[in-house]
């Protein structure tokens, strides 16, 4: 039909919505990536990104896909669970291997990513017939199904997806300013910056050593502190990664930049596992999992720091000398250099696994 031929139209005013610019030639803000930010809409360009070894804003580039799949071993009909679903990456592969049968439950308690993947997996034919998402921490992994039912296969990805960390708005990344939050799910719990004012420095220092093992923990405590006590609240990303920047002035000139680099990945990763309890949540999924797999049930976790690598390598060989893992892997299983360097995140990734009795 001609628009301009109808009377209804005419008196309407269509205005057209310019995009919001941005200066300089690339995009530099998370907002402003509009074609990272849409890549079923510019596919090339997002192609072009990873194919550079980046990960495009917005998105979550899946770690040890095959090393997964090879070990799962999924058979259509089988029952399982993605504990982290993310950005479904992990997630679709495995609804692949069930070939239309069985069923996979995700769960994520991030509720502003869980939304989101939901409807991309809904998009592409994965509906409530084959798929179940639950906003529910894996803590809870005996509450997914019911109690009669057990899974052939479980995946926990223990790491932050791409998504919370590009986001400054969530507050996980020192890289832009944003409020410091810091929450999985930021409709529970506090935030980092109402933590950090419940803290004395021996609190905070002891919670840099034992979640991140921050050589320069004392110093930064001081800081922090000083600051809270001068009656300036830390509420930004951009005002903790400064103060941490003035914790580490006596260091040599040549070696701060990196040291405070590496300073403030810790502290974020620090105050990030203390607010959310992340090594408790952890530690409740372990004790867990042996009672719902099926006998014969394969599990596979990837860690991403030594704190959570070490809890998994515990849970499997305790369960394993009692018993219930008839067989646990031996050594960590690290991402190969192709995909490191295809994916620079993965450098710090670890797979573990176990089999059920």
């Amino acid at each position: 039909m001609d628009n301009n031929n109808n009377p209804v139209l005419e008196n309407i005013d269509i205005k057209h919505v310019r995009r919001v610019r941005y200066s300089g030639t690339h995009p530099k803000k998370f907002s402003e990536k509009y074609k990272e930010l849409q890549p079923e809409k510019y596919a090339t360009d997002v192609a072009k990104i990873i194919q550079n070894g980046k990960t495009p804003a917005g998105m979550h580039i899946s770690i040890f896909v095959k090393e997964i799949l090879d070990f799962l071993q999924i058979k259509p009909g089988q029952i399982g669970l993605d504990a982290t679903l993310g950005y479904g990456g992990h997630t679709r592969k495995m609804l692949e291997c069930l070939e239309g049968r069985g069923h996979l439950y995700a769960i994520d308690v991030d509720h502003i990513e869980l939304e989101k993947t939901k409807k991309r997996l809904e998009s592409l034919g994965y509906g409530p017939n084959i798929l179940t998402n639950k906003q529910l921490n894996f803590a809870n992994i005996d509450k997914v199904i019911e109690k009669d039912k057990k899974f052939d296969f479980v995946l926990a990805d223990l790491g932050l997806s791409s998504m919370q960390i590009d986001n400054p708005e969530r507050g996980f990344t020192f890289k832009y300013d944003g409020p410091l939050d810091l929450r999985l799910n930021p409709e529970e719990g506090i935030t980092a910056t109402e933590r950090l004012k419940e803290l004395s420095e021996e609190e905070i220092e002891e919670m840099l050593v034992a979640n991140s093992d921050e050589p320069y923990a004392r110093q930064i405590a001081h800081e922090i502190i000083k600051q809270i006590e001068n009656g300036l609240p830390i509420t930004t990303t951009k005002q903790l990664s400064q103060i941490i920047a003035d914790a580490l002035m006596p260091i040599p000139f040549d070696d701060r930049k990196y040291e405070t680099k590496k300073s403030c990945q810790r502290t974020f990763q620090a105050i990030r596992i203390d607010i959310n309890k992340e090594y408790e949540v952890l530690k409740e999924f372990l004790d867990k999992l042996p009672q719902v797999l099926n006998k014969g049930g394969r599990v596979a976790i990837l860690s991403f720091h030594s704190g959570e690598d070490r809890l998994v390598k515990k849970s499997f060989k305790y369960f394993h000398n009692e018993g219930l893992y008839s067989e646990i892997a031996k050594d960590v299983i690290r991402p190969s250099a192709e995909e490191c360097y295809a994916n620079p995140r993965a450098h710090s990734a670890k797979m573990r696994w176990a089999i059920k009795s």
